[in-house]
């Protein structure tokens, strides 16, 4: 039965990471369709917030009043903490107007080391010889995957630039989602969340958006990106993760990596090269190596 509950959670983080592999690769197309950043940022929060509202009123209804409310300060701080989301998915999205998807994703997992430097700055943490060899091996997998020592050609800083920020507010995001209001419902967290995030985007909007806004990206893509993206994969690790536990959910969730890098490779017909595959191999190997508990148990 213990078995059955760890390969469901398996499934279901699998699924959930899965869905975020595919976000980059949607964007760029809908990009080449003649859609717009703020457009694409603007669909996907709008029908995300809608998502999250049906699933907090079927949520209620089938409860009643066992569920738990956020008080007002749940929910400010929450939708504090959203505005990294909202930034992580305007940057992310920037980044692949100037950069390939597949070396955008490679940049975007640059949060496995940021979070351990969080770590160690916020709670004064050093680092354990595991997560500093894993960092290591990080840099050493985006190096290649990358391919800055074979490329001829020049990647554009910007989109490099982008990608790391958007790291960086994912890493954010992280930090501050498992640490806020974790008695109140996932769906709650995740509708605030949403709200905070969708501030960014309106405000990012108003400030970039130099043509007519195109209002059929709502019903092109704007469904798709917000079920992959803000509906899927939160209801999915929500669910998956304490089945598998964080060690094993968070090696099960670096399969958005070559999810990511495929798409690219058969949509976009992006080229990746055998030395990238071996980067991204080695980025995956370094999330197993700083999860799997290696102190034999007697």
């Amino acid at each position: 039965m213990i078995k059955n509950n760890v390969l469901k959670g398996v499934f279901l983080v699998g699924l959930g990471a899965t869905s975020y592999g595919m976000l980059a690769t949607l964007v760029k197309i809908a990009y080449g369709e003649g859609f717009t950043t703020p457009e694409v940022t603007i669909a996907q929060f709008g029908y995300g917030i809608l998502g999250m509202l049906l699933i907090n009123m079927f949520q209620k209804a089938k409860k009643g009043g066992d569920v738990i409310k956020a008080s007002k300060k749940n929910i400010t701080q929450l939708m504090l903490a959203g505005t990294s989301l909202g930034m992580t998915s305007i940057f992310y999205y920037l980044a692949v107007k100037y950069i390939p998807v597949s070396i955008a994703i490679v940049l975007l997992m640059q949060t496995v080391w940021m979070g351990v430097l969080f770590e160690m700055i916020l709670e004064k943490k050093r680092p354990s010889t595991q997560k500093i060899i894993s960092v290591i091996i990080i840099l050493v997998g985006t190096a290649l995957a990358t391919n800055l020592i074979q490329s001829k050609a020049e990647l554009d800083w910007r989109g490099i630039v982008l990608g790391l920020m958007a790291a960086a507010s994912f890493t954010t995001t992280m930090f501050t989602a498992n640490r806020l209001a974790t008695h109140v419902s996932s769906a709650q967290r995740s509708l605030y969340m949403l709200l905070g995030g969708a501030f960014i985007v309106t405000g990012f909007a108003l400030a970039t958006q130099t043509t007519p806004f195109k209002f059929e990206i709502f019903m092109k893509w704007g469904i798709i990106l917000a079920l992959f993206g803000t509906i899927i994969p939160p209801l999915l690790f929500n669910a998956g993760f304490p089945l598998t536990g964080i060690g094993l959910g968070s090696i099960v969730s670096a399969l958005e990596l070559p999810v990511s890098v495929l798409m690219a490779y058969f949509l976009l017909s992006e080229n990746v090269s055998l030395i990238q595959w071996i980067g991204i191999i080695l980025i995956i190997v370094a999330i197993v190596i700083m999860n799997v508990n290696f102190k034999k148990t007697t």
